[in-house]
């Protein structure tokens, strides 16, 4: 029963409790055991909180009997990891970082507040590079984090341990952080969902920072609309942050069907900038054919682009420079060294005139189209890449930086401020997952989770599990 518990998603979890058909202690029970099945293969916790997440499953089990199903809070007594980037309250958070190995936040970060205040039950945090500047997990503090669908290979990264933990069946829900393809390429690469909403959707602890936003990942789309429900919305104290009206999102993403008849589709399965290997685009073009078999009028297009790695440079380099702790990995010097070039000429007309560009390309697909579809990666998982920090190579052909250039296709969504979610497109010829990533224009997330909800019927991954898993 623990390891059937295991595999139900967040909100299948949510409305047994509320049923009274399971209790929440079965459901972080389940969630502890298989991270103590399986933790030591996958690596993907900085922290497990097994007693204090046991206690507070049990408080939860008193509730349950004492109040109507109705008062209880959408996410009540689900299982839910937070990445050691977001700080929580009485548990450590280490940003990676042997620096803040015994940090200990006293208060929670906005979103996490809100999952929590939601009734979700917090059981660990789960691994990241050292400040979520590496494109693959593994840090001095915890090291190297594999991916669920072969052990020593990647499981990407920043929020690498959230998708691994996820596609390993640890916990239902995960949360994250996303700048440049944090949420989107782990969960491409690890087969499961990653959303990085619009732009402000989220509240920020940053409030002046336009590019980096926290997300969710998941097996289904429903349990991504469900932390997006929870967690979206203006608050006070990140004053950019956006009010939403409407909250509904769970009900309007289960209610989406698979007919796709007069919805246009723009598909770029090469954007400029560098190439994608062939399988990559194979398994995307495949199902791509399958969402036109479904009535969407799809049309491939070219997407000209900045050159995204020289502009990952000039955004941020400076950030590279400014951090005050030591960079120990090999890549992350690199990309410093690259960055002393930057000057503030360059850094501003990055900030403006670039990323300026970038939002008109977009815009100027949307115009004629609903949605886009590109690959989330250039590249499908490969094994761990030590010193180099990524892919040295696409199919044959060298390129220039290894540790940004596998993120090239999910950073330019980022500035742009539109929502992005990548879903399992299918699997390579080893046997690794594909992702494929939907764009949609700035403020319609409900609508690319209705598209995404669609393409999850039509081709399912939910209960396709890592072999190595029982």
């Amino acid at each position: 029963m623990a390891n059937e518990l295991a595999w139900l998603d967040g909100h299948e979890i949510a409305t047994l409790i509320r049923e009274r058909e399971i209790k929440p202690s079965e459901a972080v029970a389940a969630s502890l055991a298989q991270i103590s099945n399986h933790e030591s293969q996958v690596n993907a916790f900085v922290t497990v909180i097994f007693e204090r997440a046991m206690s507070a499953a049990e408080r939860a089990d008193r509730r349950v009997m004492q109040v109507d199903a109705h008062e209880l809070p959408p996410l009540f007594g689900v299982p839910l990891t937070v990445k050691d980037l977001a700080p929580t309250a009485g548990v450590r958070t280490t940003f990676g970082s042997t620096a803040f190995a015994d940090h200990v936040p006293e208060e929670d970060s906005i979103s996490v507040g809100r999952l929590r205040g939601a009734g979700a039950i917090l059981i660990g945090k789960t691994t990241t590079p050292e400040f979520g500047m590496l494109g693959v997990t593994e840090s001095a503090l915890t090291g190297v984090t594999n991916n669920p669908w072969r052990l020593g290979y990647t499981a990407g990264g920043s929020s690498g341990g959230a998708a691994a933990a996820i596609a390993a069946g640890m916990a239902p829900l995960a949360w994250g952080s996303d700048g440049g393809g944090s949420i989107r390429i782990p969960a491409s690469y690890c087969g499961v969902v990653g959303l990085k909403p619009s732009m402000r959707w989220i509240p920020g602890d940053q409030p002046w920072d336009t590019a980096v936003t926290d997300g969710p990942l998941s097996r289904t789309v429903a349990d991504i609309a469900l932390m997006l429900e929870v967690t979206a919305g203006f608050d006070p104290r990140s004053p950019h942050s956006t009010p939403i009206a409407r909250k509904d999102f769970v009900a309007a993403t289960l209610s989406a069907q698979p007919d796709l008849s007069g919805v246009r589709i723009a598909v770029a399965l090469t954007p400029s900038a560098g190439p994608v290997a062939a399988e990559v685009r194979e398994a995307v073009s495949m199902a791509v054919a399958r969402l036109a078999d479904a009535g969407a009028i799809v049309s491939e297009i070219g997407l000209d682009l900045p050159d995204r790695v020289e502009y990952f440079i000039d955004f941020w380099g400076p950030f590279f420079l400014a951090e005050d702790a030591p960079l120990p990995h090999p890549a992350m010097r690199e990309v410093r060294d690259a960055a002393r070039r930057v000057t503030l000429e360059s850094y501003l007309h990055a900030c403006t005139v670039t990323r300026g560009q970038i939002t008109r390309t977009y815009n100027d697909v949307f115009r004629d189209h609903h949605f886009l579809i590109t690959p989330t990666s250039p590249v499908a998982p490969f094994a761990h890449p030590g010193a180099r920090g990524g892919a040295t190579h696409v199919d044959e052909i060298a390129v220039r930086y290894p540790a940004i250039d596998f993120h090239r296709l999910t950073e330019s969504a980022s500035h742009a401020g539109i929502p992005a979610i990548t879903v399992p497109a299918g699997f390579g010829a080893e046997g690794l997952p594909i992702g494929m990533q939907l764009h949609a224009p700035q403020h319609q997330d409900l609508e690319l989770l209705r598209l995404a909800r669609a393409w999850e019927q039509i081709a399912p991954w939910r209960d396709i599990h890592p072999e190595f898993l029982p």
